[in-house]
């Protein structure tokens, strides 16, 4: 398990390589990289992440050791950046490695629905005209429901 918050960007195939070395006897690898998307109408000048550190890194490590209670993973990875980003920037990276493909599948499904809905961190979209902070969407929470049985 390896849990990185940081502001400074990473390089995703560098990335993915090295968590795949690192993964001995895996038979699946699933990796899934969020970016930083324009808005309709007013396009998005800046995307500011917030987090409290110490913190969000004890938030990350409970939604990855569920993950990995759950399934049978060999290793995961979360990056998620914090920090001034600008639209097709990476926010955050996630990669699973399992001895089959459903595990890395479903674990990282997992990370990737609970890191967008429960991560401890603030979004603020800045355009030339509004300045906002980013709120839970609807189809965000009902994406948990399918892990109920986990919590």
């Amino acid at each position: 398990m390896d849990i990185r918050v940081q502001e400074e960007p990473f390089h995703f195939g560098t990335e993915a390589q090295a968590f795949s070395d690192a993964q001995d006897g895996a038979g699946a690898i699933v990796t899934f990289t969020g970016l930083v998307r324009d808005l309709p109408g007013t396009p998005l000048d800046v995307m500011e992440i917030e987090h409290y550190p110490g913190m969000t890194e004890r938030a990350l490590a409970k939604i990855a050791q569920d993950a990995s209670k759950q399934w049978e993973l060999s290793g995961s990875l979360i990056i998620h950046r914090f920090g001034a980003m600008r639209p097709g920037d990476q926010i955050m990276m996630v990669a699973t490695a399992s001895k089959h493909r459903k595990d890395a599948f479903e674990a990282a499904e997992f990370l990737m629905d609970f890191l967008k809905s429960r991560a401890p961190f603030w979004k603020r979209e800045i355009t030339a005209d509004n300045t906002s902070w980013v709120e839970s969407k609807p189809e965000d929470e009902d994406a948990l429901s399918r892990w109920d049985h986990i919590q």
